[in-house]
């Protein structure tokens, strides 16, 4: 098969994608760009395939009516367009009710969290002038209360087996709606709401029993000045920091506003060089003259949209959802950044050598297929105290942030083009005790590199292409 008749394939194939997103210019669109952009231990996501749960690996996209649980040892991240973050601790579960587009471009979020404890980083988009309330919209709904975030706002709510909710405030502000009324929970204050339960601000019901009566079925609530830590606070830092610090850590050129939720992994895992002919091309640390950006990877399957291609490399949402992919003569493979309001199931293809074969996709089934070294679910525990990167591994299973100045080993690399052991950061749960919001998490751009010690290998040295 030619090269342009791929071209015409994969253009074809993301037009049909995106019209069966679409709705209609004047009706909500399902065309939203969210990810799993975190896995660590044992995660399950159901895509709403007909089929209930299945293993969770990273960059599978996360649309309208997927549903998200973790297992004892299991953590998980979901990123948004803007850069925005939730994530699960461990024995939590979440249901994505609602992921759309306004007619006017507005995002429209609804989260329901079933059970367990989540995180939420937000920052959502208001629009300019007095009329925020056109901005994006955020809810998470637990329970019968509901939490709307109107600007930017990083907090936890733990939902107990018994109903109980715990809403912290580490950052922003917060408003809170439910059968117990309406309140708003100031930054570094948490509230706590009971089903049916006559406590807290509800003093009145205690001496009253005809307002008792009244009142037994509605939830109640306490606000405190403080809140209690929680086992998952250090990694939630530690995750939050690696955001922060990657969004604004990289070349001059890289398009940091406009890659909102995949800039971090962008600044971290490579670097962008403009070129001659090519403009602004992306190209990840660790690749050699035999890598390809389709090797590793595998096909994952969603109602409606059929198999979409997905990324084994950490880094692997923006490159694959937009913008082509070019081999570059002299250079290798780049990838050339696009408008992110196209969002392509199959990644396109500019230019590509003479004789590739692009991974073609299963025509029939809805198993998961795996392609290369598959996709990755990172360990439980995160990264190892030392882990070896292999020449042509483009950081395959480098869990992200947990090797300081990949830059700085990726030249070392290209000089020797030996593997290179290196130390990792310790694993969050043991960065730091649980006495407090953020403190010590040992967050990834503190590690530093090392040539002794155990280790694993983040990607075989003989490959499988």
């Amino acid at each position: 098969m030619t090269i342009g008749r791929l071209g015409r394939m994969l253009a074809m194939c993301a037009v049909l994608f995106a019209a069966f997103l679409v709705v209609s210019a004047s009706a909500e669109s399902r065309a939203r760009i969210v990810r799993l952009s975190e896995v660590q231990g044992a995660v399950q996501i159901d895509r709403g395939a007909g089929d209930g749960f299945d293993k969770a690996f990273i960059n599978l996209p996360v649309i309208e009516g997927s549903r998200l649980k973790t297992g004892k040892d299991g953590r998980a991240e979901v990123e948004f367009e803007d850069g925005s973050a939730l994530r699960l601790a461990p024995g939590s579960e979440v249901d994505f009710t609602h992921l759309a587009l306004s007619d006017d471009g507005r995002k429209l979020s609804t989260v329901q969290l079933v059970s367990g404890t989540i995180y939420a980083s937000l920052h959502p988009k208001n629009a300019r002038g007095k009329e925020k309330e056109t901005g994006d919209e955020f809810r998470l709904d637990f329970g019968l209360e509901s939490v709307t975030v109107p600007e930017r706002a990083h907090f936890r709510v733990v939902l107990d087996s018994a109903g109980k909710a715990t809403v912290a405030l580490f950052k922003g502000k917060l408003n809170a709606t439910g059968p117990s009324g309406q309140f708003e929970v100031a930054e570094k204050h948490s509230a706590t709401i009971e089903a049916g339960n006559e406590v807290g601000n509800n003093d009145l019901a205690k001496n009253d029993p005809a307002k008792k009566d009244q009142d037994k079925d509605k939830d109640t609530f306490v606000i405190a000045k403080s809140y209690d830590a929680q086992p998952s606070d250090a990694w939630d830092r530690q995750q939050t920091d690696y955001q922060d610090h990657y969004a604004s850590t990289g070349s001059s050129n890289a398009p940091s506003s406009q890659y909102g939720n995949a800039i971090s992994d962008l600044n971290y895992y490579g670097s962008f060089t403009t070129l001659n002919g090519y403009g602004n091309v992306w190209q990840p640390y660790f690749i050699g003259d035999n890598w390809s950006p389709f090797q590793d990877g595998g096909w994952a399957f969603y109602p409606g949209a059929g198999y979409m291609w997905v990324s084994g490399y950490p880094w692997g949402w923006a490159p694959y959802r937009s913008g082509s992919w070019a081999f570059i003569p002299g250079f290798g493979w780049g990838w050339q950044p696009g408008n992110l309001n196209s969002y392509y199931a199959v990644p396109q293809v500019a230019k590509a050598p003479a004789g590739m074969k692009m991974p073609t996709a299963p025509v029939s089934g809805r198993q998961t297929v795996m392609v290369g070294l598959g996709l990755v679910a990172n360990p439980a525990a995160g990264a190892p105290a030392h882990l070896t990167i292999n020449p042509g591994s483009a950081s395959f299973g480098v869990p992200r942030g947990s090797v300081n100045h990949l830059d700085r080993i990726s030249k070392t690399m290209d000089r020797t083009s030996r593997p290179i052991m290196v130390a990792t950061a310790p694993p969050a749960s043991a960065a730091a005790p649980a006495t407090g919001f953020g403190q010590g998490s040992g967050a990834g751009p503190m590690s530093s590199t090392s040539m002794m010690g155990d280790h694993r290998s983040a990607a075989p040295a003989s490959r499988p292409h």
